[in-house]
Protein backbone atom coordinates (compact mmCIF):
# COMPACT_ATOMS: atom_id res chain seq x y z
CA UNK A 1 0.00 0.00 0.00
CA UNK A 2 0.96 3.82 -0.53
CA UNK A 3 2.81 5.06 3.01
CA UNK A 4 0.51 7.06 4.50
CA UNK A 5 1.09 10.71 5.52
CA UNK A 6 -0.73 13.63 7.40
CA UNK A 7 0.20 16.48 5.64
CA UNK A 8 -3.01 17.76 3.42
CA UNK A 9 -4.72 14.27 2.66
CA UNK A 10 -1.41 13.73 0.50
CA UNK A 11 0.38 9.86 0.38
CA UNK A 12 3.69 8.66 -1.18
CA UNK A 13 3.65 5.45 -2.86
CA UNK A 14 6.52 3.80 -3.76
CA UNK A 15 7.19 5.17 -7.08
CA UNK A 16 7.74 8.51 -5.65
CA UNK A 17 4.49 9.96 -6.79
CA UNK A 18 2.38 11.85 -4.31
CA UNK A 19 -1.17 10.75 -4.15
CA UNK A 20 -3.88 13.56 -3.04
CA UNK A 21 -7.01 11.80 -1.16
CA UNK A 22 -10.21 12.93 -2.46
CA UNK A 23 -13.11 11.09 -1.01
CA UNK A 24 -13.36 7.55 0.24
CA UNK A 25 -16.91 5.41 -0.40
CA UNK A 26 -17.68 2.26 2.10
CA UNK A 27 -19.72 -0.84 0.52
CA UNK A 28 -21.66 -2.82 4.06
CA UNK A 29 -22.28 -6.28 3.66
CA UNK A 30 -22.27 -9.31 5.59
CA UNK A 31 -18.78 -10.62 7.16
CA UNK A 32 -20.49 -14.01 5.69
CA UNK A 33 -20.05 -12.71 1.94
CA UNK A 34 -16.60 -11.28 2.77
CA UNK A 35 -14.77 -12.18 -1.08
CA UNK A 36 -11.79 -14.26 -1.73
CA UNK A 37 -8.93 -12.13 -3.24
CA UNK A 38 -9.22 -14.15 -6.53
CA UNK A 39 -12.80 -12.84 -6.72
CA UNK A 40 -12.03 -9.31 -6.09
CA UNK A 41 -9.35 -9.90 -8.94
CA UNK A 42 -11.53 -11.59 -11.44
CA UNK A 43 -14.41 -8.46 -10.63
CA UNK A 44 -12.22 -5.76 -11.04
CA UNK A 45 -10.38 -7.13 -14.19
CA UNK A 46 -13.86 -7.96 -16.13
CA UNK A 47 -14.71 -4.52 -15.12
CA UNK A 48 -11.93 -2.89 -16.37
CA UNK A 49 -8.69 -4.87 -17.56
CA UNK A 50 -6.62 -1.71 -18.19
CA UNK A 51 -6.51 -1.20 -14.26
CA UNK A 52 -3.60 -2.22 -12.53
CA UNK A 53 -3.82 -3.98 -9.38
CA UNK A 54 -1.26 -3.63 -6.81
CA UNK A 55 -0.17 -4.76 -3.44
CA UNK A 56 -2.62 -7.56 -3.23
CA UNK A 57 -3.23 -8.95 0.24
CA UNK A 58 -5.13 -12.04 1.55
CA UNK A 59 -5.99 -13.37 4.99
CA UNK A 60 -4.45 -17.29 5.30
CA UNK A 61 -7.81 -18.68 4.04
CA UNK A 62 -7.65 -16.35 0.96
CA UNK A 63 -10.01 -13.72 2.02
CA UNK A 64 -9.90 -10.51 0.70
CA UNK A 65 -7.84 -8.16 2.89
CA UNK A 66 -6.20 -4.93 0.75
CA UNK A 67 -4.86 -3.89 -2.77
CA UNK A 68 -3.81 -1.07 -4.65
CA UNK A 69 -5.82 -0.21 -8.18
CA UNK A 70 -4.12 2.38 -10.66
CA UNK A 71 -5.39 4.15 -13.47
CA UNK A 72 -2.60 5.79 -15.27
CA UNK A 73 -5.07 7.07 -18.22
CA UNK A 74 -6.89 9.07 -15.57
CA UNK A 75 -4.16 9.88 -13.25
CA UNK A 76 -5.84 8.25 -10.32
CA UNK A 77 -5.62 5.00 -7.50
CA UNK A 78 -8.02 3.59 -5.46
CA UNK A 79 -6.97 1.54 -2.06
CA UNK A 80 -9.54 -0.82 -1.04
CA UNK A 81 -9.15 -2.54 2.59
CA UNK A 82 -11.40 -4.72 4.40
CA UNK A 83 -12.65 -3.95 7.79
CA UNK A 84 -15.10 -5.47 10.87
CA UNK A 85 -15.61 -5.27 13.90
CA UNK A 86 -17.35 -3.07 16.68
CA UNK A 87 -16.40 -0.08 15.14
CA UNK A 88 -17.90 -0.64 11.89
CA UNK A 89 -21.19 -2.22 13.29
CA UNK A 90 -21.60 1.36 15.39
CA UNK A 91 -20.86 3.51 12.19
CA UNK A 92 -23.22 1.37 10.31
CA UNK A 93 -26.28 2.39 13.23
CA UNK A 94 -25.03 5.83 13.22
CA UNK A 95 -25.73 6.16 9.60
CA UNK A 96 -29.10 4.40 9.32
CA UNK A 97 -30.15 7.07 12.20
CA UNK A 98 -28.93 9.85 10.16
CA UNK A 99 -30.27 8.48 6.73
CA UNK A 100 -33.67 6.62 8.15
CA UNK A 101 -36.03 9.07 6.35
CA UNK A 102 -34.06 9.10 3.11
CA UNK A 103 -33.10 5.57 2.48
CA UNK A 104 -35.74 2.80 1.14
CA UNK A 105 -36.65 -0.06 3.86
CA UNK A 106 -34.40 -2.49 2.11
CA UNK A 107 -31.31 -0.25 1.93
CA UNK A 108 -31.94 0.85 5.48
CA UNK A 109 -32.41 -2.52 6.06
CA UNK A 110 -29.05 -4.07 4.52
CA UNK A 111 -27.07 -0.88 6.50
CA UNK A 112 -28.12 -2.13 9.74
CA UNK A 113 -27.07 -6.00 9.01
CA UNK A 114 -23.62 -5.16 7.80
CA UNK A 115 -21.08 -6.06 10.09
CA UNK A 116 -17.89 -5.69 7.41
CA UNK A 117 -17.50 -3.52 4.76
CA UNK A 118 -14.87 -2.28 2.42
CA UNK A 119 -13.87 1.57 2.51
CA UNK A 120 -12.83 2.65 -0.83
CA UNK A 121 -10.23 5.47 -0.73
CA UNK A 122 -10.05 7.62 -4.09
CA UNK A 123 -6.80 9.65 -4.70
CA UNK A 124 -5.79 11.80 -7.42
CA UNK A 125 -1.33 11.13 -8.56
CA UNK A 126 0.20 14.02 -8.40
CA UNK A 127 3.82 13.87 -10.50
CA UNK A 128 6.63 13.63 -7.84
CA UNK A 129 7.65 17.08 -8.34
CA UNK A 130 4.13 17.96 -7.35
CA UNK A 131 2.95 19.36 -10.31
CA UNK A 132 -0.69 18.31 -10.83
CA UNK A 133 -1.38 15.70 -13.74
CA UNK A 134 -3.97 16.60 -16.19
CA UNK A 135 -6.74 14.14 -16.57
CA UNK A 136 -7.15 12.78 -20.65
CA UNK A 137 -11.00 13.47 -20.62
CA UNK A 138 -11.21 16.88 -19.39
CA UNK A 139 -9.85 20.26 -21.16
CA UNK A 140 -8.55 22.54 -17.99
CA UNK A 141 -7.47 25.64 -18.28
CA UNK A 142 -7.46 26.51 -14.35
CA UNK A 143 -4.91 23.62 -13.62
CA UNK A 144 -3.25 23.28 -16.60
CA UNK A 145 -0.45 20.50 -16.40
CA UNK A 146 2.73 22.88 -15.86
CA UNK A 147 1.19 24.68 -12.82
CA UNK A 148 3.26 23.75 -9.37
CA UNK A 149 0.64 21.89 -6.49
CA UNK A 150 0.14 24.07 -3.74
CA UNK A 151 -1.33 23.73 -0.44
CA UNK A 152 -4.01 26.51 -0.67
CA UNK A 153 -5.29 25.29 -4.29
CA UNK A 154 -9.44 25.01 -4.80
CA UNK A 155 -9.84 21.79 -3.41
CA UNK A 156 -13.57 21.97 -4.75
CA UNK A 157 -13.11 23.06 -8.18
CA UNK A 158 -9.99 20.12 -8.73
CA UNK A 159 -12.72 17.52 -7.42
CA UNK A 160 -15.56 19.13 -9.94
CA UNK A 161 -12.87 18.53 -12.73
CA UNK A 162 -11.72 15.28 -11.99
CA UNK A 163 -12.66 11.88 -13.75
CA UNK A 164 -14.33 9.42 -10.71
CA UNK A 165 -14.30 6.66 -13.53
CA UNK A 166 -11.60 4.56 -11.48
CA UNK A 167 -13.37 4.86 -8.25
CA UNK A 168 -17.20 4.34 -9.84
CA UNK A 169 -15.95 1.32 -11.69
CA UNK A 170 -14.19 -0.23 -8.25
CA UNK A 171 -17.41 0.41 -5.91
CA UNK A 172 -19.36 -0.89 -8.79
CA UNK A 173 -17.83 -4.10 -9.07
CA UNK A 174 -17.15 -4.59 -5.57
CA UNK A 175 -20.93 -3.74 -4.19
CA UNK A 176 -22.15 -6.19 -7.49
CA UNK A 177 -19.80 -9.14 -5.91
CA UNK A 178 -20.90 -8.45 -1.91
CA UNK A 179 -24.62 -8.28 -2.86
CA UNK A 180 -23.35 -4.73 -0.56
CA UNK A 181 -24.72 -1.67 0.10
CA UNK A 182 -22.20 1.31 -1.42
CA UNK A 183 -22.47 4.53 0.60
CA UNK A 184 -21.11 8.21 -0.23
CA UNK A 185 -20.49 9.76 3.41
CA UNK A 186 -19.98 12.87 1.98
CA UNK A 187 -23.17 13.23 -0.07
CA UNK A 188 -24.76 11.25 2.50
CA UNK A 189 -25.96 8.70 -0.01
CA UNK A 190 -26.68 5.09 -0.38
CA UNK A 191 -26.66 3.41 -3.69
Amino acid sequence: MARKTREGGKQRPAGGDELLWLETYFIMFPQKRRPTLAQVEHALVEANPRLKLENLAADDDGLFASLLVESPEDHAAVEVSYETGEAVIEQNLQWARQLKDQLPPKQLQQLIAADARLDVAHFERLQASGARTQPKTAEREDFPADDEYSDDFDEEAAMEAFDPTCLLTVVESLSSLTKGLAFDPAAGEAF
